[in-house]
């Protein structure tokens, strides 16, 4: 059954895809930046391109969960939400302080924008991935604040599912661990642990609540799996991310001056971390193989599948390559970190909203599914991105073990931009993968423009 109210999804998906083209319009500038230095200097530093790449990343992921949550709660509860035209004016107040921030970032120079904006009254700016405007902060909390109160009067007021309150709680748990962003100590061990707070807890602790949940949304839908047996995977995986996640959060203190138990402690839980990845990959698989109906939607079964696997390769695979403490020492902060980030980030929560999108989208359309044409289109824009990011990962990979050997182990080591001059051929053919991988999302965007043949809805 479809309700009334999850049309407010639409315009959060819209924005969401639209800000991650230019996420990745400003990866391939960060990308010729690396091997011509002055490429648009002084239009666009190095610094605010990395800026405005991660912040658009972080904003266009919020957007698709947001809109998802809309989608998903009325379906999982059975009822209309609280309020759909709060969830529209939410909308336009997060996507207007998203795109002044951007405009801000582009357009004023950093410690201009840091006075303009009250930074003297309560210093926030300045740390990476934390770089938002105090205003932009304050906006993020109000907005995610009611994005709360209206899910959870909607689950209040309707059916309670083991999917809807493990994504509540992964939302709860989201709006509360960004406020330790306004933590920002004198003292820098301290500012490292609660930065951590909000950058781990989210990506490898809350955040894996809200995949495990649209992952299993979706998989319901397509497979008609009976929804106990699907509950009963998503509990397993929770409980895992959750103890792994949590603990495993030391793996970041190894350096930072704190406790040397942390280096077992932060190993050991870390070292944890690709189980729930890889039991996620089995659930999908598992799930898919007994479905007991052909869904017309190919394409969001593809994408749910790539989730699974890209998600345990990224965040599970080349996590473990580098998080205990004797390799970190000679890997932390050269490209093989930039590595394990690109596919996380990718397989962990870009695929999972897309997967979303790709099943919900022709339904609010008013079709079960896009055309055939359109979803073979579709399908060629997900082996174009996940190709391309496999590639963007491989060639960081390769150049943070020359950058690790050239500058950290070598008998005769040598400085930071000597060996970045003899990692660049990597750099080069990084840059070709993400223009492909750019190619691939272009077509993902055309595949929604496709006709058809028309479709009735059916869940």
């Amino acid at each position: 059954m479809q309700y009334k109210s999850q049309a407010v999804a639409m315009p959060y998906f819209i924005a969401a895809i639209a800000m991650f083209v230019g996420q990745i319009v400003f990866g391939l500038v960060m990308g010729l930046q690396y091997v011509i230095g002055d490429f648009l200097f002084p239009a666009i530093p190095f610094n605010v391109a990395r800026m405005v790449h991660t912040n658009l990343l972080i904003v266009w992921l919020l957007f698709g969960f947001m809109g998802a949550a809309y989608y998903m709660v009325p379906e999982e509860t059975e009822t209309e939400l609280w309020s759909p035209k709060l969830a529209l004016a939410l909308f336009w107040i997060f996507l207007a302080a998203g795109v002044l921030t951007i405009l801000g970032y582009l357009f004023v120079p950093y410690a201009t924008l840091a006075e303009m904006t009250g930074n003297d009254l309560l210093a926030t700016m300045g740390r990476e991935f934390l770089e938002q405007p105090l205003p932009t902060k304050l906006g993020i909390v109000v907005v995610a604040l009611a994005f709360l109160f209206n899910i959870t009067m909607t689950m209040l007021k309707g059916r309670k599912t083991a999917i809807s309150m493990v994504l509540l709680l992964g939302l709860w748990g989201l709006a509360i661990f960004f406020l330790f962003s306004f933590v920002n100590p004198h003292n820098l061990v301290r500012d490292k642990f609660y930065w951590w707070w909000v950058v781990h807890l989210w990506v490898e602790g809350v955040w894996e609540l809200i995949l495990g949940a649209l992952l299993a949304f979706v998989l319901i839908k397509v497979t008609g799996v009976d929804r106990e047996v699907i509950e009963k995977w998503l509990y397993v995986i929770i409980t895992m991310t959750l103890v792994s996640g949590i603990i495993g959060t030391g793996h970041h203190y190894y350096w930072i001056g704190a406790p040397e138990y942390w280096q077992w402690w932060g190993g050991v839980f870390s070292a944890l971390e690709p189980i729930p990845f890889f039991a996620m990959t089995v659930f999908a698989f598992n799930m898919v193989n007994r479905r007991r109906r052909e869904h017309p939607n190919k394409a969001a079964v593809l994408w749910a599948l790539g989730t699974g696997v890209m998600a345990f390769l990224g965040a599970g695979v080349w996590g473990f390559l580098h998080t205990l403490a004797p390799v970190n020492f000679y890997t932390h902060g050269t490209q093989i970190t930039a590595a394990h980030g690109h596919m996380s980030f990718y397989g962990a929560y870009v695929m999972v909203v897309l997967c979303l999108i790709s099943y919900a989208m022709p339904i609010l359309r008013g079709r079960a599914a896009n055309s055939n044409k359109a979803q073979v289109v579709e399908m060629w824009s997900f082996w174009l991105m996940t190709i391309g990011m496999v590639f963007i990962t491989l060639f960081l990979t390769a150049a943070g073990i020359l950058q690790v050997w050239l500058q950290r182990v070598s008998d005769t080591p040598m400085s930071f931009m000597a060996a970045q001059d003899q990692v660049s051929l990597f750099y080069w053919m990084r840059e070709g993968a993400g223009l492909m991988f750019f190619i691939g999302l272009v077509v993902y965007v055309i595949s929604f423009f496709i006709k058809g043949e028309p479709r009735t809805v059916s869940n």
